[in-house]
């Protein structure tokens, strides 16, 4: 569910793909004038998501900080009816 007034364009779903594509999509929003991004990520993914924060704090955006990080848990429920928890991480970035 999106909430009131907040737009998800400034939102980095991190999955499957090597990290430079994630990478350039947070510095593309980041000279598109947004001052925040949110960089999300599920289960396996989350180690691909702080990678992704790393390189472009340390390679790219250097005046990009660490605003929040947000991390939880999800029920998925599976093909089999199975249930199962999925770890989160939302990592905002602010410039």
């Amino acid at each position: 569910m999106v909430e009131q007034g907040r737009s998800d364009d400034n939102v980095i779903f991190v999955g499957r793909k090597p990290s430079m594509a994630y990478v350039l999509g947070v510095i593309t929003q980041f000279n598109d004038g947004k001052k925040e991004v949110h960089i999300k990520a599920r289960g396996k993914a989350i180690s691909r998501a702080v990678d992704v924060t790393e390189i472009v704090r340390r390679r790219f955006v250097s005046d990009v900080q660490i605003n929040d990080i947000k991390f939880g848990t999800e029920e998925r429920e599976l093909e089999d009816k199975t249930k199962i928890n999925v770890s989160t991480i939302d990592i905002v970035l602010k410039k």
